[in-house]
């Protein structure tokens, strides 16, 4: 069965975060036969700390988790942590409904050092295409390892850009994995903030049916975004570490890490499905579950995990 092409999709990302939360009010023996996995969410309007270095402001209608909460909700859609990672922010269920569609936000730091952006204006498109397609390819033979299916860049959503203002370096991806025949298309849609000491990773997953309505979302949530007094681009000193490679380093050498998160929003279904038959007993009565909540049956302040 494939939930990514079911018309009602959203009740099944419901079922996956109330997993991921499972609410008080549902019946204790269901919850017992629940994942024994917890993730601490953070509701908007709120700050996440993300680690020492950063904050970003969580709006209303968001939910954030900082490290810990990031690589459990990594694991459980099957893509193995880096250790980098320092938070993740999800949309609330209300908001994903309307769109269509579930996206989330990624937020990595690599202490690379300082990197300088001498080589602004010598970013070639077609050339980081090509070795961004490269290095794809060497990702697809640990993902066959995991029997994951591979992934293919298909070319630029939206091609490198770096705003010397914000010291922001943006670039965006179409691609596709071949799965049981047929094609899963995602975007992936990269920031990286150049620090003092590295750059904070800012990846957001999405599919490409939604990104319109997305990214006017997901600017605003990131103009929230500041480094810690210290750890800001402007503060370089001196003596500070400075990285090896410069921007074009940053999009060609980048493909290696995100090769586990390009299929993300395929695997997100995949593994509700894996859910539904590894599950089934519990997960019909959780979908019953949700079926009342949504059709307001149930009381109203079930309506979204706690």
């Amino acid at each position: 069965m494939r939930l990514a092409r079911l018309s009602n999709h959203s009740l099944y990302i419901a079922a996956l975060l109330a997993l991921l939360a499972m609410p008080s009010s549902v019946p204790a023996q269901e919850q017992d036969a629940a994942p024994k996995v917890k993730i601490d969410w953070q509701d908007g309007p709120t700050v996440g700390k993300l680690g020492s270095l950063a904050e970003i402001k969580v709006p209303e209608g968001y939910r954030f988790a900082g490290a810990d909460g990031t690589r459990k909700f990594l694991e459980l859609t099957q893509n193995p942590p880096s250790g980098n990672e320092l938070g993740v922010l999800i949309p609330e269920r209300k908001e994903n409904e309307p769109s269509g569609g579930f996206w989330f936000v990624i937020f990595e730091f690599h202490e690379i050092g300082y990197v300088k952006d001498d080589d602004r204006d010598k970013l070639n498109a077609g050339n980081l295409l090509k070795e961004l397609q490269s290095n794809t390819e060497e990702g697809n033979k640990e993902r066959a390892k995991r029997g994951w299916p591979s992934y293919m860049i298909d070319g630029w959503y939206k091609p490198p850009y770096y705003d010397v203002a914000t010291k922001n370096l943006t670039w965006a991806t179409r691609g596709h994995a071949l799965e049981n025949g047929k094609d899963e298309n995602s975007v992936n849609y990269s920031v990286r903030i150049l620090g003092r000491r590295g750059t904070m990773d800012v990846d957001l997953v999405l599919g490409p049916d939604i990104v319109s309505t997305v990214l006017p979302r997901f600017a605003d949530v990131l103009g929230g975004f500041s480094f810690n007094s210290g750890h800001s681009y402007a503060e370089f000193r001196p003596g500070d570490k400075v990285a090896e490679y410069g921007l074009a380093a940053l999009v060609a050498g980048g493909a290696a890490a995100v090769a586990f998160k390009t299929g993300l929003l395929a695997k997100f279904w995949k593994l509700i499905v894996a859910m539904f038959v590894a599950l089934s007993a519990m997960l019909k009565r959780l979908v019953n579950y949700i079926k009342r909540v949504l059709s307001g049956k149930a009381s109203e302040e079930t309506t979204q995990p706690e």
